[in-house]
């Protein structure tokens, strides 16, 4: 074990293939992950270096999370076993959406306008629907962080809150104000899309819709009425998805992580490579193993089908740290 940790060591120092990404490794975690399976998500040679730039959530995010918002009074009986946001408000289509990222560690603003479309729809019953623009928050929030090479998840909700982000859907959709920008890459198993590169680049803000829309800029800017965290409380974060709609989560990724296919994710095997965010909308228990569903940014080929549960209940790679989230504006 001391070797093969030794071997990855100068593997991440010198940029190379990691053994991690290996069948043998992905055997050996079936070996010994009792609660999940692992599969080939990523390409094998995939250098490490790409697959760390995608863990964007950075190591000082803690200091930036909005004040925290403590619900009174939870009603433990009126919290059920199992919720999912999906058929919860099934109204709402951007709950059931997998977004990518591409080339980019770009999940801290991913998580955030994935919670928000989400919160838009729930809270307009239905009536409304906004695709957020990850493309507008990466590239124009400057006091969220550093754009594709890392950022804060709870900044982006603050900003959301004081200057607002228009709309936008993935890459070469011409959907919104300002689609995403990045294309999406096969950084899985091969496929149609084009090969990834490392370090995207962080696009420029433009303040600027595209031609084809017919929305002002300043018009189609959406403000939200309230940012907050949730305490590091599994009753405090259930209510709060049951509530409000999905939350932003960050957590530590390990390298057994990048082969997650089913299950309930609890880490057994390798080093961590970084923090990255997701979404979490909802729990439950599988085989008797108390877990969230979360939805990923690497698109639908990873994982189950974009998804993810993890272990629920014990702050599990710090799964329940860093809960953001926050309200939208309410119509005049």
């Amino acid at each position: 074990m001391k070797l093969i940790l030794l071997v990855g060591l100068i593997g991440l120092a010198l940029g190379l293939d990691h053994p991690y990404l290996s069948d043998k490794t992905i055997n050996h975690i079936n070996q010994v992950a009792k609660t999940w399976k692992a599969g080939r998500n990523f390409n094998k040679h995939l250098p490490i270096k790409y697959i760390k730039g995608l863990m964007g959530v950075h190591k000082d995010s803690k200091w930036h999370l909005p004040p925290v918002l403590h619900h009174e009074n939870i009603n433990l009986s009126d919290l059920p076993n199992e919720f999912d946001s999906r058929t919860a408000w099934s109204m709402c289509p951007t709950i059931g959406e997998i977004r990518d990222q591409g080339s980019c560690g770009s999940c801290w603003a991913f998580g955030a306008v994935e919670a928000m479309s989400d919160r838009v729809c729930i809270h307009s019953k239905g009536e409304e629907n906004f695709h957020f623009s990850s493309e507008n928050l990466v590239s124009c929030c400057h006091q969220c962080g550093f754009g594709c090479n890392g950022g804060f998840p709870g900044a982006a909700f603050t900003y959301w809150v004081h200057i607002g982000i228009v709309s936008g859907g993935s890459y070469n959709s011409t959907q919104g104000c300002q689609p995403y920008e990045i294309a999406p890459c096969e950084h899985h198993v091969r496929g149609k899309r084009p090969k990834c590169s490392e370090g995207g680049v962080t696009p420029k803000c433009h303040m600027t819709c595209e031609n084809s829309y017919s929305v002002p800029y300043e018009s189609d800017l959406h403000q939200g009425r309230k940012a907050y965290s949730i305490d590091q409380d599994e009753e405090q974060i259930k209510y709060e998805i049951m509530t409000n709609g999905p939350v932003e989560g960050a957590f530590t990724v390990y390298v057994d992580f990048l082969h997650y296919k089913s299950g309930v994710y609890q880490h057994r095997h390798g080093l961590p490579l970084g923090g990255h965010a997701i979404r979490v909308l909802g729990w439950g228990e599988e085989d008797g193993v108390p877990y969230w569903l979360c939805a990923n940014s690497w698109n639908t080929d990873w994982g189950d089908n974009g998804y993810f549960k993890i272990l629920r209940g014990s702050d599990h790679c710090g799964i329940e740290s860093e809960i953001t989230a926050g309200l939208p504006a309410q119509k005049a």
